[in-house]
């Protein structure tokens, strides 16, 4: 490649990694919260596999919000089948104003289950029910899993590192 190894070595110490992917916001002695910019089926997959593999003791809380013109396509949504199954708790967020803003067909919470296919799945389309969902959760022995192109409707990151105890 043209780089000299001690500089590749020297510059790897310090490298922070990708931005947005697998960004850990918050941790403590029984619980981790991670933000990731994963949206599409195979990174939500991935990202979901590889962090209960990591926290395999914690029960893992996996939320997405469905934020892009594709993931709130209900024609491509069939593409999120066993996404979140490595979950143990599967919450996806979207806003029915995004859907409109973008001007796309209306998606049913029917349509998100069918492609998910989890009967467990939790889903949320109001930003307010869905704070009040993570702030209500007591985060002992649990991984928080934020996956999302957008901010879940306004929800503060700062805010949430404090549920992280």
């Amino acid at each position: 490649m043209g780089i000299d190894e001690d500089d590749f070595y020297e510059a790897i110490a310090t490298f922070k990694g990708a931005s947005k992917r697998l960004e850990k916001i918050a941790e403590s002695k029984t619980s981790v919260a991670y933000k990731d910019f994963a949206h599409s089926p195979s990174k939500v997959e991935a990202t979901t596999n590889a962090v209960k593999e990591q926290y395999q003791d914690r029960t893992l809380i996996a939320c997405l919000e469905l934020h892009t013109y594709s993931s709130l396509n209900a024609k491509f949504l069939k593409e999120y089948k066993g996404a979140l199954d490595a979950a143990d708790v599967a919450v996806v967020f979207y806003s029915p104003h995004a859907v409109e803003i973008k001007k796309l067909e209306e998606v049913t919470h029917e349509q998100i289950a069918e492609a998910f296919q989890r009967d467990d799945l939790i889903i949320y389309t109001n930003s307010d029910d869905f704070k009040n969902f993570l702030f209500s959760q007591n985060f002992n022995g649990k991984t928080l899993l934020l996956m999302s192109s957008g901010n879940y409707g306004g929800l503060d990151f700062d805010d949430v590192k404090g549920l992280i105890t």
